[in-house]
């Protein structure tokens, strides 16, 4: 019994850490979403700049949500969890957000990151429900 105690004890460490990396990406994404409608409203480049490198942030983070899972689920076994979250812009969305900068190219960017802070907002939901059930059974 005292093993599954560590276990569980570990388990809420990691969710507790998962939950707090998934407020950053929330608040990078957030920032990034009210720069993209500046920049469907007009912003130009300095907009352009300024809403990547909180991608970028976010994107970090992310990554770092992606190895707390990955501990999350070798510690808990057979509790499904969602793995491996990525991001989904980046590449020629990016490339097309600064060269072809226009309304339309705006709005698609301005989608992305709202479609990624929704499915962010997903997974913390799932990590305060996981951590719900673990003090349960604690």
């Amino acid at each position: 019994m005292p093993d599954n105690t560590l276990q569980i004890n570990q388990a809420i460490s990691l969710t507790d850490q998962l939950i707090d990396c998934l407020d950053d990406a929330e608040r990078q994404l957030s920032s990034a979403r009210n720069w993209g409608f500046l920049d469907v409203l007009g912003g130009g480049l300095l907009v352009d700049l300024i809403k990547h490198s909180k991608l970028r942030n976010a994107q970090t983070t992310m990554e770092h949500v992606n190895s707390i899972m990955q501990q999350l689920q070798q510690v808990l076994g057979s509790i499904s969890i969602p793995g491996d979250y990525r991001m989904e812009i980046g590449g020629f969305a990016t490339f097309a957000d600064f060269f072809f900068d226009s309304g339309i190219v705006d709005i698609y960017m301005t989608a992305k990151i709202m479609n990624s802070l929704t499915e962010v907002k997903k997974l913390k939901d799932r990590a305060y429900e996981l951590k719900r059930r673990l003090g349960e059974i604690r």
